[in-house]
């Protein structure tokens, strides 16, 4: 089985800067680590191809640092590694993400199953898996918390909904993205981060792609723009209030309603 994995490098804390005109984060100089999420597809992939044979690919988008997490997909067991690396990607939506990465999916070559995680930490749209399934044409489910088998042709799964879990079964190739529980990711092996030292990671810009219109990447490519984002305030600020329990109730319910964190219902 052919699996690719497409993983994300994410800011490894909050407090990172907002560009005020682009509105896109400044990743440059951040500690970063690969997205949580993203474990739990790669250790899904391995063992699938543990079961089954085959080979894990994994395939990520970000600048040249996001190469680090492609070397920990390699210390996990994965096989190949590509990354796309342009700034004429930068400032992409989740449309041109999406579009970009199945560009890059094609670009590494057949594949049988693709595996997104759930989400990422710095984005949480959870859009970015069945908008790529969308943009490659092939069938997906979200929010897989089992893989019951898999044969030469299909995939059977369960996903889980809000309120009920549906078992679904697949025609490959397809995509899925699951969820956090779905199996405990390994660790990353020293064995093979020193067999893997020297493997190629595949850097692929605009003009590795079959697509090379570049109103279709990046900001130029992106329908949606954000208008403000920032950071969430923070504060230490406090007040301490004795007295009698009646009169600090009242109290805090006109300061509850004086803050408009209360509201006339009718």
């Amino acid at each position: 089985m052919r699996i690719t994995v497409c993983i994300k490098q994410v800011p490894g804390t909050s407090q990172v800067e907002i560009d005020p005109k682009t509105g896109v984060l400044k990743r440059d100089g951040v500690e970063s680590k690969m997205n949580p999420f993203d474990l739990y597809a790669i250790e899904t992939a391995l063992r699938l191809k543990q079961q089954y044979g085959g080979t894990v690919t994994v395939v990520s988008m970000g600048p040249p640092q996001a190469q680090a997490v492609i070397r920990e997909a390699f210390m996990m067991g994965a096989d190949r590694g590509f990354l796309l690396s342009d700034r004429r990607f930068g400032g992409a939506d989740v449309l041109a993400t999406s579009y970009t990465l199945s560009q890059g999916v094609r670009a590494a070559g057949p594949f049988d199953l693709i595996i997104c995680g759930k989400q990422t930490t710095d984005g949480d749209t959870a859009q970015v898996g069945a908008e790529l399934a969308e943009s490659l044409g092939i069938p997906h489910v979200t929010n897989i918390c089992r893989i019951h088998g898999a044969d030469a042709s299909s995939l059977t799964v369960t996903q889980d909904m809000p309120l009920h879990l549906l078992k679904a079964k697949l025609t490959l190739p397809c995509l899925i993205t699951v969820e956090k529980g779905i199996f405990e990711p390994r660790l990353p092996s020293y064995r093979l981060m020193r067999d893997t030292a020297d493997r190629e990671i595949k850097v692929l810009t605009l003009d590795d792609l079959e697509d090379k219109d570049a109103s279709h990447y990046g900001l130029n490519g992106s329908p949606t723009q954000v208008k403000r984002i920032f950071p969430p305030e923070k504060s230490d600020r406090q007040e301490r209030w004795d007295g009698p329990e009646a009169e600090s109730a009242g109290r805090l319910f006109r300061f509850l309603a004086d803050n408009k964190f209360l509201q006339k219902l009718g």
